[in-house]
Order: C-alpha cells, then sequence, then structure tokens
C-alpha cells in the first residue's frame, strides 16, 4: 500500500509539473477587452500586452513572456 501512495504522490507531482511547463497563462496578466478599438482586441494591464484574438474570448498568452 505504501509503495502505490509513492506512486501516486509521484504521479500527481509530474502531473502538476507538466501543466505548469506547458502552459502560457501567467497570473500577472490581466486581459481586458478594449471595445473602442475593436470587438476582439484587449489589453494587459500587467505586460503591457495588446492583441486581436479573433474570438470574444480573453487570450492565454502573456506578451511579456512570448517576447523574452
Amino acid at each position: 500500500m505504501l509503495i502505490l501512495l509513492v506512486f501516486l504522490l509521484i504521479g500527481v507531482a509530474a502531473y502538476f509539473t507538466w501543466r505548469w511547463r506547458s502552459s502560457t497563462v501567467t497570473r500577472q496578466c490581466r486581459w481586458r477587452a478594449d471595445r473602442s478599438v475593436a470587438a476582439d482586441y484587449y489589453r494587459c494591464l500587467a505586460c503591457g500586452g495588446h492583441m486581436r484574438t479573433g474570438t470574444d474570448r480573453a487570450p492565454r498568452v502573456c506578451m511579456a513572456r512570448a517576447s523574452s
């Protein structure tokens, strides 16, 4: 039973590590829609990034991370 628990803990740690490395979303980005420019135009209050998404959903990419 103890071996199963160890494998489970290793699996959970590996999953969270994979999710952390594969995600481009950061907590610092605060995307806000700027409807005065376009319906799909968003500005980030934290990193200063801006982009058009083509949809009405906020971007999932941090422009500060993408430019560095």
